[in-house]
């Protein structure tokens, strides 16, 4: 299927990459079909609107940066996509929406607000985690760094 993308203009984008968001996302509730596109430039990734070409989100999976990260949302919002506890590591994609400012060395991500998705149902949801640890601003370059540090 053709797809008018933010970042790459209108593109060939194959059906299995397609995802629905029965609840859209927050503040973006009436979007609910997306396409998950790689980007250029690793290890981020798109999620563009299929209804409006101009939104588009910046996406990491937290276990970049965070080894430590564990997705903790409800057991009712994970079966609302077709997930129970068992499935996370298998059937599961889990993302964190970024932010990049101008100064790109700042980016954030999201990791109170996760997106998850169910593979085998392409259905997906953004989620509040029930953990506090996880805060709406991690700044991924410094927590990349401190993930080195503790390696060495």
């Amino acid at each position: 299927m053709k797809v008018d993308t933010k970042p790459f203009g209108r593109i060939e984008v194959d059906e299995r990459q397609r995802l629905t968001f029965p609840h859209g996302l927050f503040g973006f509730e009436a979007l609910r079909d997306f396409v998950l596109l790689d980007s250029n430039q690793a290890p981020f990734y798109w999620l563009q609107s299929i209804e409006e070409p101009g939104v588009a989100f910046v996406l990491i999976e937290p276990s970049v940066f965070r080894p430590d990260y564990v997705l903790e949302i409800p057991q009712h919002e994970r079966e609302d996509i077709g997930l129970n506890d068992d499935d996370d590591s298998e059937a599961a994609l889990v993302f964190a929406i970024v932010t990049i400012p101008e100064d790109q060395a700042r980016m954030t991500a999201n990791l109170q607000g996760p997106i998850v998705v169910n593979k085998k149902t392409k259905l997906g949801r953004q989620s509040i985690s029930t953990n506090a640890k996880w805060l709406v601003r991690h700044y991924i370059l410094d927590e990349l760094e401190a993930v080195r540090s503790r390696a060495c």
